[in-house]
């Protein structure tokens, strides 16, 4: 069989992997969007690399946009195989490549205005919610920690990673002329000591091992550290200075995320009085989902569940639904705090949110996760003391805040102890995908240290062959 990198080499986004058996099947481990290259970006996306309609099988790990977010394009294209994934990735999916549907749909409308205005040709969104919704037909659950027979030379057995809700590991045994391959792709590793999610857990042995490495190069604060930090941020911002607090977060996991640590403080006294915003559609369909999943949870929340009906519920606490209801947050001249997706601040409410608040130095912006390189959110972070938004020009005079720990990605100490699950000796070969080229580098000399050897750092467009 075949082996060929397409997305999310030496990159963070676009996450894809192809397999050809010598059958001709073809299996593709994820279908992601890139994300983060300006107009770059478009024309990567639409050339998938692969004709969709030759794909027998989608192995997907989890719903985050960057692994899942081209699935309805495929579908749209031709595919018509199967989407194998967890149940909670199922769930999250429905809602989630809607929402990518609705926002290519947004976005090409407001681009073509442009375009028209200048006397070019008006183009397509890469695909629209009408796809997003059809293509689920093609998706079929199952649990975690369960061997699932596609048919009978492929199987494959999803374990938790940690990262998402329903997010897992996938171990593909594959069968071919009398001979079981085993490849096991971990997808995004969580951290060990996740709020909400139960940890990452072990794998059964590989011959093949491909493995993230986004915070290849780095290491977390304990998470305690965090939620400290959390407070004190809310304090500063909004009793201290009196103003808004700005949390751009990804809608799905880490706004659960906070959501909890602030319904914790809610509970044990410790939170301001002021009003926090939840202005996400998409956040607040997730949070409906992660109460439906509650085998995902770790023992801590299913503890608090014991005494807390809601952990995603408190009085100050209030969802915002309609763009009415996000629009007059504009208005509002008394600290609050305003969570709203994306997290790297490229798409959605809360690039409106940043225009109507960066300005302000009474404000504060805080980061709570990644934020690939060339995206909104990396510029701000990077410092540049004016951004633009919609074509405007901005001052960022605003305070701007980040907490790492939030992070649901593990870095390098917890990816390789999250490995040691596996015999080094009887992996064959190991591939690093989803990572910068850098942060590869450095966490390939650790792996090395740990005991792995042969270790690729596949380029986009690399084939090999597994024997």
């Amino acid at each position: 069989m075949k082996i060929k990198f397409i997305g999310a080499a030496r990159e963070v986004t676009g996450s894809k992997t192809l397999i050809t058996l010598d059958n001709g099947k073809m299996i593709l481990l994820d279908c992601g969007m890139f994300q983060g290259k300006g107009q770059e970006t478009d024309e990567m996306n639409r050339n998938l690399g692969f004709d969709p309609r030759e794909i027998d099988h989608i192995i997907l790990t989890h719903a985050h946009i960057d692994h899942s977010g081209l699935i309805p394009y495929a579908y749209k294209l031709g595919f018509r195989g199967s989407v194998i994934c967890t149940n909670a990735t199922r769930d999250l999916c429905s809602i989630m490549l809607a929402d990518s549907g609705h926002i290519q749909e947004s976005d090409t409308e407001m681009f073509n205005k442009k375009r028209a205005h200048h006397g070019l040709e008006p183009v397509e969104p890469i695909y629209k919610k009408e796809d997003a919704v059809r293509c689920m037909e093609l998706f079929i659950g199952t649990a975690q920690n369960r061997k699932f027979y596609i048919n009978e030379s492929l199987k494959v057995r999803f374990t938790t990673t940690g990262h998402l809700l329903g997010a897992g590991a996938a171990l593909l045994e594959i069968t071919e002329n009398g001979k079981v391959t085993k490849i096991a792709y971990t997808g995004d590793i969580g951290r060990p000591s996740s709020r909400i999610l139960k940890a990452p857990e072990t794998f059964g042995q590989c011959d093949y091992l491909i493995t993230e490495s986004t915070y290849g190069d780095r290491l977390h604060p304990h998470l305690q550290d965090a939620e400290k930090e959390l407070l004190r941020v809310v304090t500063e911002a909004c009793v201290e200075r009196g103003g808004k607090l700005i949390i751009p977060s990804f809608a799905i996991c880490r706004t659960q995320e906070l959501v909890y640590s602030l319904n914790n403080f809610f509970n044990e006294g410790l939170l301001p009085k002021v009003q926090i915003y939840v202005d996400s559609p998409l956040a607040i369909n997730a949070t409906d989902i992660f109460r439906l999943h509650p085998e995902c949870f770790n023992d801590d929340v299913l503890e608090v569940i014991e005494r807390d009906d809601d952990p995603f519920g408190f009085n100050s606490l209030h969802y915002v639904k309609t763009s009415k209801e996000s629009k007059k947050l504009n208005f509002l001249n008394k600290p609050c705090v305003i969570i709203s997706a994306s997290g790297m601040m490229e798409a959605g409410r809360i690039k409106h949110h940043l225009a109507n608040n960066i300005s302000n130095p009474r404000n504060t912006i805080l980061a709570v996760g990644y934020c690939a390189p060339r995206t909104l959110g990396a510029r701000i972070l990077n410092g540049e003391k004016e951004i633009s938004i919609f074509g405007t020009k901005y001052n960022v005079n605003a305070t701007i805040e980040r907490i790492e720990a939030f992070s649901g990605h593990g870095d390098y100490k917890e990816m390789l102890s999250y490995l040691k699950c596996q015999n080094k000796s009887h992996i064959k070969k190991t591939f690093l995908v989803h990572g910068d080229y850098d942060a590869q580098l450095f966490y390939k000399d650790r792996m090395i240290e740990a005991g792995f050897g042969d270790i690729e750092i596949p380029e986009s467009g690399n084939e090999f062959v597994l024997n």
